[in-house]
Order: C-alpha cells, then structure tokens, then sequence
C-alpha cells in the first residue's frame, strides 16, 4: 500500500515529480530481498513511465531484485541547506512500482537513451560500446505505478 504523503502542503503535482524524474542526473534505487533492504545511487533514463538502469549480469541488486521486483527510486532535483533555520529548500520525486528485466529490442533502445542522456557527444562510439557490451550487460526497466514529488521553499 502506497501511503498518501502526510505533508500535502509540499505535494508537487504528477507533472512536475515526472519533470524531475525527467531531468535527473542520478537516482537511489531502494530494493529488498525481504531481509534488508538495499539503496543505491546509479544512473537512469526515464522513458513515459519506465525508469531504465543498467547493470553487470550479477550481484546484490539484482538479487534483491529478482526475491522481490518491488521498489522505490529517489531523485533530488534541487538542495540548499538552511543552517539559520535549521531546514532546507528542495525539490525531489519518489517513484514507486516494479522491476524486470528488459530484453531485444527493448534492452537495445534503454542502452541508447541512457547514451543519449549522458554521453550524446559521443554517439557513434557509444553505439559500438552498446555493440560490444550489451551480451554482458543487464538492463532493468521500472514500471512506475506510483510517483510523488515534494517541495519545500523556506523564505
């Protein structure tokens, strides 16, 4: 069950948490494979309501991944700490829903946005990269099916 967030006066609208999930340098995955629970920062691409990530073929995330698909994903877009006020101003969105392993064509057109977001300078290289790697790559893709993004402006 996805709680509704209790500061409803910080509540961004679904278009602007998809804005900020949109324009992120990086994500938090929070994942658990029902014992602890496991966050780590990587990057993404969103792509109309999937998060995309890639990763090696093996190892903690993916295990939890695969004993439980269900996750959250963190993006801070903005932070400025307040030390007078003791608070801060932000922006930030939080995805909720489930992941799975993406596989042809789809795997080949996750590799190219993440090129795309991060290394479009570099197009015809990253496309041979994508070539040469995608065999011993994992890609999952996040299917959102809850997202909510908080702001907090302290004059």
């Amino acid at each position: 069950m996805i709680r509704e967030m209790r500061r409803q006066d910080r509540l961004l609208s679904r278009p602007e948490a998809i804005a900020i999930m949109e324009k992120g340098d990086y994500g938090v995955l929070a994942c658990s494979d029902c014992e602890y629970s496991y966050a780590v920062p990587l990057s993404y691409v969103w792509d109309d309501g999937v998060i995309f990530f890639h990763s090696a073929r093996q190892g903690h995330k993916l295990d939890n991944l695969r004993a439980n698909p269900r996750v959250s994903f963190a993006v801070v877009e903005t932070f400025e700490a307040l030390p007078g006020k003791f608070a801060a101003n932000y922006r930030s969105a939080i995805a909720f829903g489930k992941a799975g392993e993406v596989l042809g064509a789809e795997k080949e057109r996750a590799l190219q946005l993440l090129l795309k977001k991060y290394a479009a300078g570099y197009w015809e290289e990253g496309l041979a990269y994508i070539a040469r790697s995608k065999d011993n790559t994992t890609v999952m893709g996040i299917t959102v099916e809850h997202i909510t993004g908080k702001e907090s402006r302290q004059a």
